[in-house]
């Protein structure tokens, strides 16, 4: 079934129509999205991160879920297929999916389904609005960057996992720059957009086209990767990166983020909830640049098609460590297609 979720668009699968071998698995998947090639013609695939992205769901185990979400991100240009990180966006359909295999029996006006990512091991909750077994569309959402309205998938993320602030502090120095570290369901790290002399409000083909920073932003990525125990990051699409300029309209701050090297066009579910935390963060780089109000609630994270409101608010504990509260996020999920993908053939060559 190929979804939109959020900001994002997947195909997604029953785990047990896939193959249970990982290698054998990410093969098919490649062959599915039409990877690699630059623009994905001989696949389902759309020629960028943002639509190169596979939900694999199941029935959980775990008493406390409903549903195991393992997240895939496939790439466009390079054969590879990542379980490093987790996807916000494609979390607001699984629910959705869910439903329509049957996996969770729909109640009325609404369902709420527990969801196990199993990239982190993380626990969500999606309730959306469902009439006579299906997804609603009464009531329907527009969310910034998306045309036209549907569903409203209101996702309460989890809370208490990795620690707020990777590597202790508020502020490191990475490569030369100061920059703030935080995990609030997405490794991600702050900078401050004029530390990188540009504005932060440029557009994101201008900065996909800029060599020097392409080449600061690796190395910075690089050097966070390893000082936030994430380990060598070369060929992870983690931490994200995400540039923080004053804001223009009416929200709490500008972003640019990349993932890891094209800039996002909006801004991940995960990453944002991460960024919302980290300007929260007393001493991040943020603090100057964000425009906060003094009590937590609601903040809206500007990005380069619109925005993204996220509830989250931080609290300290006696030992001054850092912890984000609840976080939740409104996204819309809208399915496109429902049928057989008949994938490119496998090349006999690559067989062990």
């Amino acid at each position: 079934m190929l979804l939109r979720g959020g900001t994002s668009k997947g195909a997604y699968f029953l785990a047990e129509d896939l193959p249970a071998d990982p290698a054998a698995r990410d093969d098919l998947l490649l062959r599915v999205m039409g990877s690699p090639d630059p623009r994905q013609i001989d696949g389902l695939g759309g020629a960028h991160p943002l639509t190169s992205k596979v939900a694999v769901v199941s029935a959980s185990a775990d008493p406390e879920a409903d549903i195991d979400y393992l997240f895939l991100q496939v790439g466009v240009e390079k054969s590879e297929v990542s379980d490093r990180q987790n996807c916000g966006n494609l979390l607001a359909g699984v629910g959705p999916f869910a439903v329509e295999r049957g996996l969770v029996t729909a109640g009325e006006p609404e369902t709420s389904v527990r969801i196990r990512m199993l990239n982190t091991g993380d626990l969500a909750v999606a309730t959306f609005p469902t009439l006579s077994g299906r997804i609603a569309v009464t009531g329907a959402a527009e969310i910034s960057g998306v045309p036209g309205t549907a569903a409203p998938v209101v996702i309460e993320l989890p809370q208490g996992g990795s620690p707020l602030l990777r590597t202790g502090n508020a502020r490191d120095v990475v490569a030369g720059t100061e920059v703030t570290c935080v995990d609030n369901g997405m490794p991600t790290v702050l900078i401050p957009a004029t530390a990188l002399e540009i504005t932060g409000y440029e557009a994101p083909k201008d900065l996909e086209e800029d060599p020097a920073l392409a080449d600061r932003l690796r190395e910075i990525r690089l050097a966070a990767g390893r000082l936030m125990g994430l380990g060598d990051v070369e060929h992870t699409t983690v931490p994200k990166l995400s540039l923080l300029a004053p804001p223009r309209n009416g929200g709490a701050v500008t972003t640019r983020t990349f993932i890891p090297v094209r800039c996002h066009t909006s801004i991940g579910v995960l990453g944002a909830a991460s960024v919302a935390a980290g300007l929260r963060v007393q001493g991040g780089v943020g603090e100057g640049i964000a425009q906060l109000q003094p009590t937590g609630g609601r903040l809206r994270i500007e990005h380069p098609t619109g925005f993204l409101d996220i509830e989250t608010d931080v609290r300290y504990s006696p030992d001054g460590s850092p912890s984000a509260s609840r976080t939740a996020v409104v996204r819309t999920a809208r399915k496109i297609f429902d049928g057989t993908v008949f994938p490119r053939p496998a090349d006999p060559s690559s067989r062990p």
